[in-house]
């Protein structure tokens, strides 16, 4: 649909009408538009291979925002929608619990690799370096130190209560998670050691991630 830039657009945040969340959402010319992805500034032909897939294949209305440091992708919604999507399971659900537990178990591979190949104060930085992720995204109950702590340490296959993250945040982290390991270990061998914190799930839950995490544009970075 549109290649813009920041300047021509309005990003502000409103209330999640059924959890306790903000949503951020893109104004551009009256229109509304929510976040489905985010690629780094290195990744610009993975950006506009999403957006023309969603757009071209998909027909979906969106937009690519382009900034100096990162491309995102958001798809037009209209703000009185965002309680029915919920409830209809839309754009708006909380992702496969699968895919919310291997992305927690690769979040903690990545973690404990710098803890022991580089050392405690290195992990230290790491957990200042996720918080900002989960707090400039907007990241259901990852807003305190307790709470990344918790995300951190908690076993993904256990947990009772696992974050009500949305597939944009799965997106985002997975980004992120990379673009840090790649900064801290000066290279992207540490991606191979986090698929295998996988082997933790199910032959059939495995199966099914990969897939879903194959069919993105983010399969390349963990490859």
């Amino acid at each position: 649909m549109f290649i813009l830039k920041r300047q021509d657009v309005e990003i502000t945040s409103v209330q999640h009408p059924k959890r306790d969340q903000q949503i951020p959402i893109l104004t551009y010319q009256g229109q509304t538009f929510r976040l489905l992805s985010i690629f780094n500034a290195s990744q610009e032909e993975d950006a506009k291979t999403f957006w023309r897939d969603l757009t071209d294949n998909q027909g979906k209305a969106c937009v690519l925002l382009e900034e100096p440091e990162r491309y995102s992708v958001w798809g037009k919604i209209r703000l009185e929608q965002l309680a029915v999507d919920t409830d209809a399971g839309g754009g708006e659900a909380t992702a496969t619990p699968i895919y919310i537990r291997a992305c927690l178990l690769m979040l903690q591979g990545v973690y404990i690799d710098i803890e022991d190949l580089l050392g405690h104060r290195q992990a230290g930085l790491f957990q200042k370096d996720i918080s900002e992720v989960f707090k400039q995204w907007r990241f259901p109950q990852a807003d305190s130190p307790e709470a990344i702590k918790y995300l951190l340490t908690v076993d993904p296959l256990d947990a009772a209560q696992i974050p009500p993250w949305q597939e944009h945040h799965l997106n985002t982290l997975l980004q992120e998670l990379h673009r840090l390991g790649k900064a801290y270990f000066g290279n992207t061998t540490f991606a191979e050691r986090a698929i295998d914190t996988l082997q933790d799930l199910s032959s059939n839950d495995r199966t099914v991630f990969q897939a879903w995490l194959n069919q993105s544009p983010l399969g390349k970075m963990w490859h």
